[in-house]
């Protein structure tokens, strides 16, 4: 196969601290496929290109079995290499793997995982029309405040701004020499090469070319990527009688998983593990069926058990985010949840509020308190084999 005159470097080396799902976001699992995979697929359905997948120290081989899985006749165009503290060191780090007859890059966010093909070959037929750098954008729709502090102090005209995506790209020795002489991180790669003096030009985006950074960007491509669209959560209470209700959820694991403790939606460094399908985080999983139960939707086996891959490994913010949606979804909104943990380890008290904070943002902005406890040395709690933690939801019709 000739040496084609396109690459596409994808950078998947961001650590995902935002989504909370306690490893590098493009190897979260969007359905059974990770984030990495799903971007390969937008990358493969364009026009031929070599591909530099640019993944964190120690995935390297996740990142290829990935990547020549997805290229299928193309895995010769693959290559994976390591990337580096910031995303400017890790485009660095991919733009030096690019073979010497290629004559356009684009760089792409893994994290913007749905991005259709035909966005690729958008940017690179405008490059050749304009040789400029081009970028993908969309309108921006809502009404932009500029703000001092908390007042507002004047409105900016939308009509001058458009929201960025990826792939951004760029004639090949336009982006080398831009990168040879930057001084300073920039947050794209369009703004690196503008600071440089080159012309940027734009091309239509598309609405699934967003973002993946919360645990709600999440839920929305899960949704999007379902073998069938997720319905509403449809609650069993007669809606015709529906007043303020109130459930209980409990939950017990014991301290036998691999890595390091999360608990209360918070990571434990030097604390054992708990044992589970996902993270074991036994505050959070009786949140979610103190919720469940309240607005009549199952229970967490039912929406996040074993046969939904996806939520393997995944921390309390991915549960907790998609169960107030269901309750939204089915007409409710979330009062207040109030937990009691029964552990003898960690020492909880310390990082209460930084817990409660953490679960509150996870549910939307819900008031969430937690109050911890020992057992004085009784049962597996206080023989250090476990924790338990139990749970009351209050809920109102939305």
């Amino acid at each position: 196969m000739p040496s084609p005159r396109v690459a596409v470097i994808v950078v998947a080396a961001g650590s995902g601290t935002r989504l909370g799902a306690g490893g590098p976001k493009a190897f979260v699992g969007i359905d059974e496929h990770t984030m990495l995979r799903h971007a390969l697929r937008g990358v493969f359905a364009a026009a031929p290109a070599q591909v530099v997948i640019v993944a964190p120290e120690g995935r390297e081989g996740q990142a290829l079995t990935e990547a020549t899985e997805a290229a299928a006749e193309r895995r010769d165009l693959v290559s994976v290499t390591t990337g580096g503290a910031t995303r400017q060191a890790s485009v660095a780090s991919g733009l030096a793997a690019v073979w010497p007859a290629v004559e356009i890059v684009l760089v792409h966010d893994a994290a913007r995982a749905l991005t259709p093909g035909s966005v690729f070959d958008r940017v690179v037929h405008a490059i050749d029309e304009t040789g400029w750098g081009i970028v993908p954008v969309l309108p921006v729709i809502d009404t932009i405040k500029r703000i001092e502090g908390s007042r507002i102090t004047g409105v900016v005209d939308r009509a001058e701004l458009a929201a960025a995506q990826t792939p951004q790209g760029f004639r090949r020795d336009v982006l080398d020499t831009s990168y040879a002489i930057a001084a300073q991180d920039f947050t794209d790669d369009a703004a690196l090469v503008a600071a440089a003096g080159h012309a940027i030009g734009s091309v239509e985006g598309d609405a699934l070319a967003f973002k993946i950074t919360t645990p709600a960007d999440l839920e929305r491509a899960r949704s999007l990527v379902a073998p069938h669209p997720i319905a509403p959560a449809r609650s069993s209470i007669d809606r015709a009688a529906r007043g303020p209700r109130v459930g209980v959820g409990t939950d017990v694991h014991a301290f036998a998983g691999e890595g390091t403790l999360w608990l209360a939606g918070l990571e434990w460094p030097g604390e054992s593990a708990l044992a589970g399908h996902s993270d074991g985080d036994a505050v959070a999983h009786a949140i979610v069926d103190a919720l469940l139960s309240a607005a009549g939707l199952g229970d967490i086996g039912t929406h996040f058990g074993t046969a939904r891959p996806e939520y393997e490994g995944a921390h309390a913010s991915a549960f907790l985010a998609r169960t107030a949606a269901m309750l939204g979804e089915a007409g409710w909104a979330i009062g207040n949840v109030a937990v009691q943990l029964q552990a003898s380890r960690p020492r909880f008290a310390a990082r209460r509020a930084e817990a409660e904070a953490a679960l509150s943002a996870a549910l939307g902005g819900a008031s969430v308190s937690v109050s911890a406890t020992t057992t004085d040395g009784l049962g597996f709690v206080g023989a250090g084999e476990g924790i338990q933690a139990f749970a009351v939801a209050l809920i109102l019709p939305a």
